[in-house]
Formats: C-alpha cells, structure tokens, sequence
C-alpha cells in the first residue's frame, strides 16, 4: 500500500506526495474580490503539499457572498489569481481553484438588493457572515429551469479562467450546503420539474456543470468536492448513501480528475457526521483519485490509505498553522495548532506569521 509520501498522477498533475492541502476559506481579498499580494506569499509558503486546493473562488457575484473572498471573473481577479500561482510554481507546487456558487447562503447585502437562488424558495438557518457583521439568512428565490444555463455558462468561464490565471485544474464546489448541494440533497431541494424529485434528477446540475468544466478545460484537469455525511448549513438528506453512489458513479463515467470528499467523524472537532464516513462504499463507484478530508491526523490518514479507501489525503487546519506539513508528519515534529480569531481577520497575522519549523 501506497504511503503519504509516496507521488501520484492526479490527471494531468504530477503530484510528490499525498498529503495535500484543503481548501479554507480565509478572507484576504479585497471588497472588490481581488486576491492580495499576502495571499502569494500564503499559498507559496505550502507549496511542498502534494497538491494545494485553493480557498473557494466565486465565479460570479451572484454567488458570492463571503466578505473579503475572492472571484474569477474579471481581468483583474484574474491578474490577482496569476500572481498566487506563479508564486506556488516558483516554489515547485501545484495549485487548483476551487470554483464556488454558494447559493441561499448570499446575503442581499452583496447583491445590491437582489435574492440569493437556491433549489427551492428555503432558508438557511443561523447568521450569514457581512460586511457589516452577522446578519439573519433570508429565503432564498426558485432558481427557474431557463435561469441554469446561465449557472453552466458560468461555471464554464470560471474554468476558463482558472487556467488563464495558470491554475493546474480546478475543483468544482458542490458540499458543504452550497448551490448544487442544494439541488443533490431532500432538505433543500423540492422542486417538481427535470431538477428535483428523483435521484437523477437531483444529480443533474451536477452532472451539467461537470460535465461543461470538463468539456472546457479537460477532464483531467477537473474534481469535484461533495460532502455526504450529515448537515452542512441546514443542508442534508434523508437517505444520502444511493444519492452519493449514484453522484460518484456519474462522476466517474464524465471521466474527472479527482473527487474529494469532505466527511466529518461522528465525534469531529469542526462539524459533526450523523453517519460514518461513506468513503468505503463509495470506493468502489469513483475510479479516478479519492481524496479524504476531515478530521485527519498522520496515523488515521496512513492507515486509511493502507485500507484502500482513499489515494490521498486533504489536510486544513494543520496547513493554517504549519505551513511545512509533509515536512512535519515526516520527521516526527511538533504540529501547532491554529488560533481561530485569525482565521477570517484581513492581514499578515495569524497568515503568514506561522513559522516553517527550525
């Protein structure tokens, strides 16, 4: 069985090792969500992870409603994205964008009055994070039948533009309670027409943005990130395993890169499963590179790579605060933990003052 220092071929990426990076939000673009100078020197510093999956991108203001995070779609959140990856290059690393539409969970504040879409006309529970502080969800709007094909365009030009900014690949964002998590699972999704009800149905967005990624840039170059294992913001399903079977199944059929999944323990730290991690069921029906997340430390990841139910391993919070991680599961070194007030703060501390080890 492979090690976590072993390579491997990810499509098209060439990767040393198989610990990668995670994707983490972490708020040091600016108000018009251009990526910054630090955030170069951020993802630079993690360069020796196998493979770095950036923070989320929005690929259009609609869906995009995170303060101080960043998009790609104009020339210069792309000129932004170019300085990051020429930086991590530079370095010898590897760097995909994950593309992000977060669907009822924007806050009108960042759509000049307009309602976020969603499936279905629901709301999301808890507070939405603004520029002027917490403020309530609201119900989102009915995204109409005709109105996805402009979501797929969408999708489609944030891949283009992915690779203009010298991205290697891109992941696609379908987990964690954003658009097309909305559509795959029973919580969120009512609707009646080729989108909603059935399985497939409920499979489609997902299939149709897939599908135009890939058409765009290359299967080889594309992922997808799904979580299937409890509720992510008021977002789950009453009977995940034949929807999620049926997701890696589809997935693999277009022929993608990779897919990640994000699935928290029972007793996880930072979100809690309501079931056990489905990675060995769905194992079988993903043929591409299975990439685990959530809760991982060096020993569970190893032995779940000895068990064969993963290739590869995404690690977060650890790369937060040591941004030499492959270097420290290594040699035995001390991993220190990150401080939680800097996660989402907009300058150099708590970013890029974490030491690689002496």
């Amino acid at each position: 069985m492979p090690s976590l220092f072993d390579p491997i071929r990810v499509g098209a990426i060439e990767a040393p090792n198989r610990i990668f990076m995670a994707p983490m939000t972490r708020a040091r673009g600016t108000r018009d969500h251009v990526p910054t100078k630090i955030m170069a020197d951020y993802y630079a510093a993690r360069a020796s992870a196998g493979l770095i999956i950036s923070e989320a991108i929005g690929i259009t203001q609609q869906g995009l409603g995170w303060p101080y995070a960043t998009g790609l779609w104009s020339r210069e959140q792309i000129a932004g994205w170019r300085g990051v990856t020429d930086a991590v290059h530079g370095k010898g690393g590897r760097i995909l964008a994950q593309l992000w539409h977060m669907g009822r969970v924007v806050h009108s504040s960042f759509l000049a009055g307009d309602r976020a879409v969603s499936a279905s006309g629901t709301t999301a529970p808890g507070h939405a994070h603004t520029y002027d502080g917490r403020q309530s969800y609201e119900q989102a709007r009915h995204l109409h039948a005709d109105e996805i094909p402009g979501i797929l365009q969408d999708f489609e030009r944030g891949g283009r533009h992915a690779m203009e900014a010298g991205f290697d690949g891109v992941q696609i964002h379908a987990a964690n309670g954003y658009l097309i998590d909305e559509f795959l699972r029973d919580s969120s999704n009512f609707r009646d027409d080729d989108y909603g009800g059935s399985i497939p149905n409920r499979l489609r967005l997902l299939r149709e943005v897939t599908q135009v990624v890939s058409d765009a840039i290359g299967a080889d170059r594309t992922g997808v990130r799904l979580s299937p294992n409890g509720e992510t913001q008021g977002v789950t399903d009453s009977d995940p395993k034949p929807v999620f079977f049926a997701a890696a199944q589809t997935l693999s059929e277009i022929g993608i890169a990779h897919l990640e999944l994000r699935e928290p323990t029972l007793d996880g730290t930072f979100g809690k499963g309501d079931i056990p991690p489905l990675a060995p069921f769905l194992r079988g029906a993903f043929k591409g590179t299975l990439i685990l997340n959530s809760d991982f430390d060096a020993a569970r990841a190893q032995a779940d790579l000895d068990g064969g139910i993963g290739d590869a391993v995404a690690f977060g919070r650890a790369f937060i605060s040591n941004p030499d991680l492959p270097r420290r599961i290594a040699e035995g070194l001390p991993i220190v933990p990150a401080e939680t007030a800097t996660w989402f703060s907009q300058g150099a501390e708590g970013y890029l003052d974490y030491p690689a080890a002496n």
